[in-house]
């Protein structure tokens, strides 16, 4: 699979990021892997514990506070993505002859590629939609199927930024299939929605809440 430098379409080499927490990354290039023996596989495994501790903390916050215990950890991972987004978007412009779609496409790769480190393979389906399958997911052997709702908050705050940024309004998210689910792939559609389809992803992300707390008073009453 191709390293996140590389995408086919012409305009990809046009398009202008950031790399997010760029002073910590500059070090670890820099001072750590071309200056000692550093085994840079171990950053996936404390990154898999950094993961693992999100999920500890919403399913224990669910369990002892409920709904509002929910809404902190749920605000406070909206927070970091719009963050990740600004990051990457900060001082940048989007070229007059890119499409909305490839923007969206290409901010999307960065953020699968870079800050999901994971491998991914992304299509512009049209004008109004793209779409990606990531083939390897670095939580896919750790998270449940059920602990991939924390990354909806993480997708809503990057969304956001890009909104800010002055692109993808009235485009929405689609989580269509997850490997911890037991697809074969993750499969996610990006496309502009009708005001209905747009409704559908707050009532899906209020369905998993009230599951979430389901669950808290099940492991309480236990």
């Amino acid at each position: 699979m191709a390293h996140w430098e590389d995408r086919p379409e012409l305009g990809w080499k046009n398009f202008k990021f950031n790399q997010p927490y760029e002073k910590g990354l500059k070090r670890l290039k820099e001072e750590v892997l071309a200056k000692t023996d550093f085994d840079p596989a171990t950053l996936w495994q404390w990154g898999t514990m950094q993961a693992m501790a999100i999920i500890q903390v919403l399913k224990d916050c669910e369990k002892q506070f409920g709904a509002e215990g929910q809404r902190i950890v749920r605000e406070s991972l909206y927070k970091v993505g719009l963050d990740i987004g600004r990051q990457i978007l900060r001082g940048t412009k989007k070229p007059d002859d890119m499409t909305e779609a490839e923007f969206v496409s290409f901010y999307a790769t960065v953020i699968n590629r870079i800050v999901y480190a994971s491998l991914e393979d992304p299509k512009i389906d049209n004008e109004g939609q793209v779409s990606f399958h990531i083939l390897w997911c670095p939580h896919q052997d750790h998270y449940q199927a059920f602990d991939c709702r924390v990354q909806r908050y993480f997708v809503q705050g990057m969304m956001e930024a890009l909104r800010e940024f002055g692109e993808a309004e009235g485009f929405e998210v689609r989580f269509d299939s997850t490997i911890p689910a037991g697809a074969p792939t993750c499969h996610f559609t990006v496309w502009r929605a009708s005001e209905e389809e747009s409704s559908a992803w707050e009532r899906y992300t209020e369905m998993l809440e009230e599951k979430g707390l389901q669950i808290s008073v099940q492991e309480k009453e236990k």
